[in-house]
């Protein structure tokens, strides 16, 4: 694996671990964003939070890499609809940079199917490992 490949993995590991801590630290945020028809925000935050943290150590093992990144790639498509409510609800005052203005938080959409093409890219792994070994 090239040194920016192990870049960008790294990147994406970080990303899904510390979103994971941070559904479980400050749950509040996330919890105003389940979409209210499914009921019981909190435990869908506790599990996803959960699910993130386990994709990103299921993407820093390279035994579970592949699977790891088809994993990741469903999560963040399994969240989108939290992502739509956000949006739909509009600015969060003290949100922040991403949650405290309604052109943000639109803006935010067209960005998860990059973060799912960024977690598919590594589905391939198997085939980095085969490139990477020496010919003898």
């Amino acid at each position: 694996m090239s040194p920016l490949r192990r870049i960008s993995l790294a990147g994406l590991i970080a990303l899904m671990v510390g979103s994971g801590i941070l559904h479980l630290v400050k749950p509040a945020p996330y919890v105003k964003i389940v979409p209210r028809a499914l009921g019981n925000a909190e435990l869908y935050v506790f599990w996803s939070g959960i699910a993130e943290i386990l994709a990103g150590v299921l993407l820093l093992i390279p035994a579970t890499r592949r699977f790891g990144a088809k994993f990741t790639a469903v999560l963040l498509i399994a969240v989108f609809p939290a992502n739509v409510q956000m949006a739909l609800d509009g600015a969060v005052p003290d949100g922040g940079f991403l949650a405290g203005s309604d052109l943000m938080l639109w803006l935010r959409l067209p960005v998860q199917p990059l973060l799912i093409y960024w977690a598919w890219t590594f589905a391939n792994h198997r085939a980095e490992v085969t490139e990477s070994r020496p010919t003898t």
